[in-house]
């Protein structure tokens, strides 16, 4: 199932979003638009989409990064979720469908920020402030010798982008404020005092094992080998949602006895370790969880 997954450290991107979270009905609404032969560039484009120019921009812009379309086609993925007639969740009203989408856009890394924040500062700090992840950021981009590509204040607008997308408000104005896409994951959460946040880890409680698998699964075609040490697969996979180490162990356990047939977890003399013994498609995955048909 074709997702727009990259390698890491192709390129970096902290803008295309015009400063708009990703709202719960935008990619659905993009996805028709696509299904109906629209261009996203098209005067007419605001009219079809029922939003301002702006917000034209960050739908095609999210679109893109959740791996629902690939220059501008619809993916696999988006015809999986999105079809009017055979679309697992048209609506994204199942919590797995939003750490699919959470997933995707951490390991894809069509927007940098994402996986920086989830495999990079989490690793280091559970506590952070906004000032910490653009030094984090300007860090990283200086040691790959790209310090010349960093702007702070677009950078900082992506962050705080970002931290709409997960975080709840804590002083909400209006139902508008919940409309943001991952909120109902609850990864993030803002500290009493409201200037700084913290991982809630908590939230990551609801992965279902077939959406970690799937994330192994997009890790597999990346690397390219069938054997995976556990440190790569929490550093790949297991940091995206949120696990420490031992609850990613527990995760490649499970997944263990219920796909026995394809792939084996173990620890031998020190060192831990993932084999896939045979074949095994993310759409099968996927049907496992949601279901062969409707």
């Amino acid at each position: 199932m074709k997702t727009n997954i990259k390698k890491k450290g192709e390129k970096y991107t902290f803008s295309g979003h015009e400063s708009f979270p990703c709202k719960s009905l935008w990619l659905k609404k993009g996805y028709d638009f696509c299904m109906k032969g629209k261009d996203f560039n098209s005067p007419e484009a605001v009219i079809g989409l029922g939003v301002g120019k702006n917000m034209v921009t960050a739908i095609r812009f999210w679109l893109k990064v959740f791996g629902i379309t690939e220059n501008d086609e619809i993916t696999q993925l988006g015809h999986y979720l999105f079809n009017d007639e055979k679309g697992k969740d048209r609506f994204l009203e199942d919590i797995a469908t939003l750490w699919l989408l959470h997933f995707n856009i951490v390991f894809g890394q069509e927007a940098t920020l994402y996986n920086m924040f989830y495999c990079g500062v989490q690793r280091e700090r559970t506590h952070f402030e906004r000032d910490q992840i653009l030094t984090y950021v300007k860090l990283k981009m200086a040691e790959a010798g790209k310090i010349s590509l960093f702007n702070a204040n677009t950078v900082k607008k992506d962050i705080g982008v970002m931290l709409q997308t997960y975080t709840l408000p804590r002083k909400p104005l209006s139902n508008e404020d919940f409309s943001m896409l991952l909120i109902d994951l609850d990864l993030i959460r803002q500290n009493d005092e409201g200037k700084g946040y913290y991982f809630n880890i908590e939230g990551k409680r609801s992965v279902p094992k077939e959406i970690f698998l799937y994330g192994l699964l997009k890790l597999k075609e990346v690397e390219g080998d069938n054997t995976m040490a556990l440190e790569t697969i929490q550093e790949k996979i297991g940091l995206a949602f949120c696990m420490q180490d031992y609850e990613t162990v527990e995760m490649l356990k499970d997944l263990s006895k219920k796909y026995g047939k394809y792939l084996a977890y173990s620890e031998v003399a020190g060192v831990k370790q993932l084999q896939f013994i045979k074949d095994l498609k993310t759409q099968k995955v996927l049907d496992d969880y949601y279901g062969s048909s409707l």
